[in-house]
């Protein structure tokens, strides 16, 4: 059996879970969520990503991304995926077949990319920053593989903007605050995107705020709220009994159509020169 990563954030070796195929699952159901595919293709206009470019993002998952890239760029661009887990380019190899440009997957570390300066005129990181454990660096290197007058562009989202409706609001802050600390070194990143970018010397930085919004609890919001609550019993912030009475209350309020879940997203984008 596999030992779990000693780290309590499993996106930062997702090789080492037990339930890595699980996680690799999650990417797509996110992905297919209407409300994610909108704030992809905001977010990918604001770059913006243009015919023909050559495009690099940096933890590309299992392709849900790099297959929007790719609709983009078309025959004439170029589209490189890199993510440090090797079960998740299986699943992104599978998935990206038949794209409308040339696409190539790699795995390598974000933090140290093994490509020539000035490679791209893009660079992306979409949900991944908050996932690392030197963002700036990773930045850095984004910036340094970007052709001058190219664009790099990260978006994440906030755990400290999420606003869930519950009959319990204590235990619910509770849960949804303790679980983010415990897991992430900055748990509010997406606010941080503006001031990362400038700070790699990326110039000219533009911000842009969306949000994810879900009334009916979608399967990926409710994936979402499961998995805080597991991290919630694991990390003894409740037991098991109240972890499954706080979900049981979405389902109520889904029932009564009383159900509201919504969280930022930023995406910061600028220019390299």
């Amino acid at each position: 059996m596999t030992a779990p990563s000693l780290h309590p954030d499993p996106w930062r070796d997702v090789d080492a879970q037990p339930d890595a195929a699980k996680l690799a699952a999650s990417l797509e159901l996110r992905g297919r969520t209407p409300t994610q595919a909108r704030l992809r293709g905001r977010f990918l206009r604001f770059v913006p990503i243009r015919p023909g470019d050559a495009i690099l993002e940096v933890g590309c998952g299992t392709g849900v991304v790099i297959r929007d890239l790719a609709a983009i760029a078309g025959p004439r661009g170029s589209v490189v995926g890199v993510d440090p887990s090797r079960l998740i380019l299986r699943e992104a190899r599978k998935r990206c077949r038949g794209a409308r440009s040339r696409v190539t997957l790699r795995e390598a570390d974000g933090a140290a990319l093994p490509f020539k300066g000035g490679r791209f005129d893009a660079v992306l990181a979409i949900t991944v920053i908050l996932h690392v454990a030197d963002p700036l660096r990773v930045v850095a290197e984004m910036a340094r593989v970007t052709r001058r007058g190219g664009r790099v562009g990260v978006q994440d989202q906030d755990f400290g903007t999420v606003a869930v409706t519950h009959a319990d609001r204590a235990l619910t802050d509770r849960i949804m605050r303790g679980v983010a600390a415990h897991i992430y070194a900055e748990p509010d990143s997406g606010r941080r995107l503006p001031g990362l970018l400038r700070q790699a010397g990326v110039q000219d930085v533009r911000l842009l705020t969306d949000v994810y919004q879900d009334t009916t609890l979608e399967p990926w919001t409710k994936t979402f709220l499961e998995r805080r609550a597991e991290h919630a019993v694991r990390f003894g912030i409740v037991d098991a009994s109240t972890a499954r009475r706080w979900l049981d209350g979405f389902t109520e309020l889904v029932a009564r159509g009383a159900f509201v879940l919504t969280m930022n997203y930023y995406g910061a984008v600028g220019v390299t020169r």
